[in-house]
């Protein structure tokens, strides 16, 4: 038998129905291998013709017909044959049409997911892609995507049986059924499903697919500042919020992983608002935005194996569980050297797209072959001066444009929390002191910032996170407050903690006139409290700096690893990081950062010799005034 290029329902009905078509069903809504009401319209030497509906009609040859027939008769047919001309051939069935049970397929109103608000109670139909799958106790639910949007369709077979077991994820399908409101969100309840296929396919995937481009397509808006550095990363972060708003269409999950610092959340928390209110406008589902998107922080700044295994096993959990795609990795203010990449080799083992945003000094020819897209200014002949958190305000915008007021100033945290000293920061000050905040203001957000994500380690906080930086924050009052208290709990630990390692500070005057101070911040610095080794090298230093007015490095070691802080020293801690690991034989020496900010790993009992190399590499660098006062913060 010759299939019907319009559909296959999955071999979900009984053969031993009969269904009679509604006068608007087309051939979409016919299934192979089903039976159906026919009424004989004419009579030939060779056959009769039949009616389905009023778009359905065909021959059922005299060789296929079980009894004789008259123009008006009723009869059930099943269909054998469709040609490539579009006519249809059918075979009469052994069965009596007064006495079979009918089952009526009503074609509903043709409707999009958009307008479903507009039929509740009715019965539509709908075109689209499935783009999840998911089995309860008692449904299965089919995620519908057409051109405006996602709804959940409810198909019911026996408690928790797998419904339409043939249809699979990303089946462009049409589905007939009522629409219904459940927990106080729409959904249509399913009582037909068919898998379209050959033409009928091939002119809903055109549509969808117009139409998709369409939605993807990021807000055109201009950036917050005039900045030319800042011009050329445009078309790149272009680029991604279409590629990230296309995930959002698609049902695909987003892993948003971030440095856990101030710039790092500048940067995502935008990102992760914006994503947000997206999904809430595509998805007709209330929980889509809890499942289809995941911010979380990484405490290193590279993306640690620790992490991948845990983000590989929740994304396989969840396709098992519930269904969904294997998700989309989103790597901000992280991911763009050689350390990331037995991560990125891991996550191509489940081809899992990657998309980095960063401004760390890149390895692009280690990165560049296992990610999608790499925004970063270095690979613009720009450097870290541009932050993560200017370019994700830019890019959260072009997600959702209707962010812009509520993101003014955090351009400036992000900057200061980096330790920015692009000529660029001036503006930003002043946009934020127009949107109501003062340098001050700033300075303490990204301290409470920091302060909470030392505490909060490997969770997210979002909701704590959006009241420090006051946004999507529906209490004001309670921003300052908690601002306020933050900041001042930092100050005086940080305080405390530096008073307190100050008299073992160790101090000499490299061959080139810097002056280093080292820290065992091991044995003479608090654990497991803030602040960390980073933050207490970071605070250290800045006191140095101060103190003498020349050319300082800070080192902040312990048994395995060094913390690096340059001020007025031409260093390239990446390159050193590279020069080290051939130099030093057994050192197990990794690591990576910024030109002037970064940190070394190496095996305990290496501590001695990898540290004097790197004092040898530090005494030989060029002195440069244009670097004073320049240095990032990435604690």
């Amino acid at each position: 038998m010759t299939h019907s290029a319009a559909g296959d329902a999955g071999g979900n009905r009984s053969a031993e129905v009969v269904y009679e078509l509604a006068p608007g069903c087309t051939l979409e809504d016919i299934e192979a291998g089903a039976a159906y009401l026919a009424t004989v319209n004419g009579v030939v030497d060779y056959g009769v013709f039949v009616d389905l509906s009023e778009h359905v009609s065909g021959l059922v040859h005299e060789s296929n017909l079980q009894n004789d027939h008259d123009v008006g008769d009723e009869l059930v047919v099943e269909l054998v044959e469709e040609r490539e001309n579009g006519d249809l051939g059918f075979e009469e069935l052994d069965a009596d049409p007064d006495e079979v049970d009918r089952t009526s397929v009503n074609e509903g109103t043709a409707a999009r997911t958009g307008d479903l608000a507009d039929h509740v109670g009715e019965t539509v139909h709908l075109e689209g892609d499935i783009v999840q799958i998911k089995q309860t106790a008692g449904p299965t639910i089919f995620s519908l995507r057409d051109g405006d949007g996602v709804v959940p369709c409810a198909a019911f077979e026996s408690a928790g049986v797998r419904a339409y077991p043939a249809v699979e994820l990303d089946d462009t399908v049409r589905i007939t059924g009522a629409v219904e409101t459940h927990e106080g969100a729409l959904q249509l309840e399913v009582d037909k499903l068919v898998r379209l296929r050959g033409e009928a396919a091939d002119e809903v995937r055109t549509e969808l697919d117009a139409d998709l481009e369409a939605r993807a397509a990021p807000a055109d808006v201009e950036p917050l500042i005039e900045w030319p550095a800042f011009e050329k990363l445009h078309d790149d972060l272009a680029d991604l919020a279409r590629r990230l708003r296309r995930a959002v269409l698609e049902s695909r999950p987003i892993r948003l992983r971030h440095h856990a610092d101030g710039d790092g959340m500048c940067a995502s928390l935008p990102v992760q608002i914006a994503l947000e209110r997206f999904i809430d406008e595509v998805h007709h589902d209330p929980d889509a935005g809890r499942h289809l998107l995941k911010r979380l922080p990484s405490k290193a700044p590279f993306y640690e194996m620790e992490d991948v295994t845990r983000d590989l096993n929740f994304a396989l959990e969840d396709r098992e569980r519930h269904g969904q795609r294997l998700p989309l990795l989103f790597m901000v203010d992280n991911g763009s050297t050689e350390e990331d990449t037995p991560a990125y080799r891991a996550v191509s083992e489940y081809d899992i797209p990657v998309l980095v945003v960063d401004h760390h000094h890149p390895d692009p020819d280690a990165v560049g072959p296992l990610v999608e897209q790499h925004v970063n200014p270095y690979l613009h002949d720009e450097d870290y001066r541009i932050t993560t958190g200017m370019m994700c305000v830019e890019l959260a915008r072009m997600i959702d444009p209707s962010l812009t007021e509520e993101l003014e100033h955090v351009p400036a945290v992000a900057g200061l929390s980096d330790r920015s000293k692009a000529d660029a920061m001036d503006q930003y000050l002043e946009l934020a002191a127009d949107a109501g905040y003062d340098e001050s203001d700033l300075q303490d957000i990204g301290e409470a910032l920091d302060y909470a994500a030392h505490w909060l380690r490997y969770q997210s906080g979002r909701n704590l996170i959006k009241d420090i930086l006051n946004l999507d924050c529906d209490d004001a009052a309670r921003h300052r407050e908690l601002v306020s208290f933050l900041a001042d709990r930092a100050e005086r630990d940080v305080a405390e903690q530096i008073d307190d390692a100050e008299p073992h500070v160790e101090h000499e005057r490299l061959d080139n006139g810097a002056h280093l101070y080292r820290l065992d911040v091991e044995n003479h610095a608090r654990r497991f409290t803030y602040p960390a080794p980073g933050k207490t090298t970071g605070e250290l230093h800045d006191r140095k700096v101060t103190e003498t007015g020349d050319p300082v490095i800070t080192i902040g070691y312990g048994p395995d690893f060094a913390v690096l802080r340059s001020d007025g020293v031409r260093l390239d801690i990446p390159n050193m990081v590279t020069e080290l690991k051939s130099e030093v034989d057994g050192a197990g020496v990794s690591g990576g950062g910024h030109l002037v900010v970064g940190s070394i790993k190496f095996v305990p009992g290496m501590r001695e010799p990898v540290i004097d190399a790197l004092v040898e590499k530090m005494a030989d660098a060029e002195l440069d005034e244009d670097l004073r006062s320049t240095l990032v913060r990435d604690d």
